[in-house]
């Protein structure tokens, strides 16, 4: 794998929702495809940190702080919109866990902590980087909703903020409506000059753990493995295992994947007009 690959969108088990990959095997698996950095962005919480930022120094590998996060929907408080937030440096990692924490103590709805919108301003976003959430980010569910105009206001309410560190995530892992954001994405990306990265999330290390992963989702859902409730995610899918992402980045026409890419990372780049 190409030593400029980095995955920027990797669940490990603080994520309590549903990643199982343990931070040593990660480092240790990252080092091997001689990767220089790795992004954690556990759901929600940074509580992996130390010990992620521990192992990765002691590998030779740089350690990206990131996070998973909802934001409240302001049409339905119980269909949060995904953005993924990465500390690009000091005053960042500093805004991103001023910003965690208050979605503990401020933010909660049935148990889920969310951020507001209008906790972001240009001084709490500081030094953060902004991946879009692809088709679960409210610019993603504009665009499947067929309603580009209002795509377009969220994104420019986030270029405001974030400038050129807001990137649009485009993600290829065979779920619904995916491929449909993906292409209004990059369209949109080309028209407004708003950089894209390719990813997809990461919750295993190894294609054999998808099982284990699968149950953690259920256990977090409150549901079986049989349930016919439950939604069928494709094998090796509903979290892609560490290493393949430099084909995945290929088919997405950007520069990352499975452990998702960012800031430096894959290079991310920007949309060419048609």
């Amino acid at each position: 794998m190409a030593a400029d690959f980095v995955h920027l969108h990797v669940h490990s088990e603080y994520s309590l929702v549903d990643g199982v990959a343990r931070i040593k095997p990660l480092i240790r698996r990252v080092a091997e495809l001689d990767m220089p950095a790795v992004a954690l962005t556990d759901q929600s919480n940074m509580f992996a940190l130390v010990r992620f930022y521990r192992s990765a120094m002691a590998a030779g590998v740089k350690p990206i702080a990131g996070v998973d996060a909802w934001v409240r929907n302001p049409e339905d408080a119980n269909k949060p919109d995904r953005l993924v937030l990465l500390a690009k440096d000091g005053p960042g990692y500093r805004n991103l866990t001023e910003l965690v924490s208050r979605s503990y103590r401020e933010g909660q709805h049935l148990g889920r902590a969310m951020l507001e919108h209008d906790w972001f301003t240009p001084q709490t976003t500081a030094g953060l980087i902004a991946l879009s959430g692809g088709r679960d980010g409210d610019v993603g569910r504009a665009l499947i909703g067929g309603n580009p105009a209002v795509a377009d206001e969220r994104a420019d309410a986030w270029l405001a903020l974030f400038g050129d560190r807001y990137y649009l995530q485009l993600v290829r892992s065979g779920r619904p409506h995916e491929e449909d954001v993906v292409h209004a994405s990059v369209e949109l990306a080309a028209r407004k000059g708003i950089p894209v990265v390719a990813t997809n999330g990461v919750c295993f290390l190894a294609a054999d753990e998808f099982q284990a992963h699968e149950v953690r989702v259920c256990i977090h859902e409150g549901r079986t493995l049989d349930d016919p409730r439950r939604a069928r995610r494709p094998r090796a899918r509903r979290g892609a295992p560490l290493g393949r992402g430099r084909a995945r980045a290929r088919r997405a026409g950007a520069g990352a994947a499975p452990l998702p890419p960012a800031a430096g990372a894959a290079r991310p780049r920007r949309a060419r007009p048609p």
